[in-house]
C-alpha cells in the first residue's frame, strides 16, 4: 500500500512526485510511455511558446540557449530532474483501471513494450501479475491522475482518417519538400506546421470549418501566416468541411460546392482532449457535454475522496484552460491537501 500513486510522468506528474518525495511519502509514478512522453511527441524542432523558468519543476533550473527552450532542451531537462531526484518512475506501465478498495484504491496496470521493442532495462518491476497479459495490481491510499490529453486527438470521423498518409501529429517538414500537404485546423499548431512546411518547400493547403483563424492563434504568428496566404504561398479554405480522405486527395465541402484537393500527406491538427474513461471506473462524475469532471477548484480532488485530477486530466474538452505552467500549480495545491489528509489519517485507521 503506497501513500500515493501518480498516474502520468509528464512535467506535472513529476512535480507531484518531487513534492511527495520531499514530504517523505511512499509514492510511485506510472506512465504508459516514457518520461514526458507527450513532449517526446511534439514537432522535432519545436520551440516552446513560454519561457524556461515557467517550465521548471522542483526548483531545478532549466538552462536553454534562448529565453524559450526547444523540445530537445526540455527533454534533456526533465530526464536530468528524474535522474537527480532519483524519482520512482515506472515507464511503459499503463494504468488501465482505478478501483476503490479498503483503505484507498487499487490500480490495475499493464506492462508495455518500450520504444526499442523491449521493456526498458531501468524500469522498476511491478508486483506479480498475469504472465499472459503482463497485468499487475498495486494499492495506494491516495491517487493523483496527471495524464494530460496529447494521446487523444479529436477525430473528424470521416472516411479515410485511418489511411497511412494521415496523421494527427506533426513531426518535421523535410520529408514533404515539393509535396502536396493538406493541414486541417487553424490554431497555433496548424499555423506553425503550415509555415514550417512552406519554408521547406512543401505546397501547403489549410482547411478550417470556421470563418477565421482560431482565437487561440498566437498573435505573433498570425501576421506571417496571413501574409503567406495573401501572396498565394499557402492556400487557405475557410468555411470548409472535410467530407472524406482518399489515398491521393482530400474531398471537402465549401459553401455548397465540392473541392478535390490533392494530398500526398494530411495533418489533422484539430486539437486533443482528455477523456474521462479511466476515471469513471472509480466513480468520478463528469459533464456529458464538456467531459469535464467534478473537481474542487483549490485542491483538485474529485467527487471521489482521495482521487485527485491535476493538469488537464479531468478537463475533458476544455484543454485550453490548462498548460504546463498552471498545471504545476495544480500539483502544489493537490499535494498540500494530500499531505494534510495523510497526516491526519495514519495507516490502519
Amino acid at each position: 500500500m503506497f501513500d500515493l500513486a501518480i498516474v502520468g510522468a509528464g512535467p506535472i506528474g513529476l512535480e507531484t512526485a518531487i513534492l511527495a518525495k520531499h514530504a517523505g511519502l511512499d509514492y510511485v509514478v506510472l506512465d504508459k510511455g516514457s518520461v514526458v512522453n507527450a513532449i517526446r511527441g511534439y514537432p522535432t524542432y519545436m520551440t516552446f511558446f513560454t519561457t524556461s523558468d515557467r517550465l521548471e519543476i522542483g526548483g531545478h533550473p532549466l538552462v536553454s540557449a534562448t529565453d524559450k527552450p526547444t523540445r530537445k532542451e526540455a527533454l534533456d531537462y526533465y530526464r536530468r530532474v528524474v535522474q537527480n531526484e532519483d524519482l520512482k518512475v515506472r515507464q511503459y506501465t499503463e494504468v488501465v483501471k482505478i478501483e476503490q478498495c479498503a483503505g484507498g484504491f487499487q490500480l490495475v496496470h499493464r506492462e508495455q513494450r518500450g520504444a526499442s521493442g523491449a521493456a526498458p532495462s531501468g524500469a522498476v518491476s511491478g508486483p506479480p501479475g498475469d504472465a499472459s497479459t503482463g497485468e499487475g495490481r498495486l494499492r495506494a491510499r491516495k491517487v493523483a491522475v496527471a495524464t494530460g490529453y496529447y494521446d487523444h486527438p479529436k477525430l473528424l470521423d470521416v472516411s479515410g482518417e485511418e489511411l497511412p498518409h494521415v496523421s494527427h501529429y506533426y513531426t518535421e517538414a523535410h520529408p514533404y519538400f515539393r509535396r502536396e500537404v493538406v493541414i486541417v485546423g487553424a490554431g497555433s499548431s496548424a499555423a506553425d506546421a503550415a509555415l514550417d512546411l512552406h519554408r521547406a518547400g512543401a505546397r501547403v493547403t489549410m482547411i478550417h470549418r470556421g470563418g477565421d483563424f482560431r482565437h487561440s492563434l498566437k498573435y505573433w504568428v498570425r501576421p506571417n501566416l496571413e501574409n503567406r496566404v495573401k501572396e498565394g504561398s499557402i492556400t487557405l479554405h475557410l468555411n470548409t468541411s472535410v467530407k472524406r480522405i482518399t489515398p491521393d486527395a482530400v474531398v471537402a465541402s465549401k459553401e455548397g460546392r465540392e473541392l478535390l484537393i490533392p494530398a500526398h500527406q494530411v495533418f489533422l491538427l484539430t486539437g486533443y482532449y482528455a477523456p474521462p474513461t479511466l476515471l469513471t471506473t472509480a466513480g468520478v462524475k463528469h459533464d456529458p457535454k464538456t467531459l469535464a469532471c467534478d473537481l474542487d477548484p483549490d485542491t483538485f480532488e474529485s467527487n471521489v475522496p482521495g482521487l485527485y485530477l491535476i493538469g488537464s486530466a479531468g478537463h475533458g474538452n476544455r484543454t485550453s484552460d490548462v498548460f504546463i505552467e498552471n498545471g504545476i500549480e495544480h500539483a502544489k495545491g493537490a499535494m498540500g491537501d494530500i499531505i494534510e489528509k495523510l497526516e491526519a489519517t495514519p495507516v490502519g485507521t
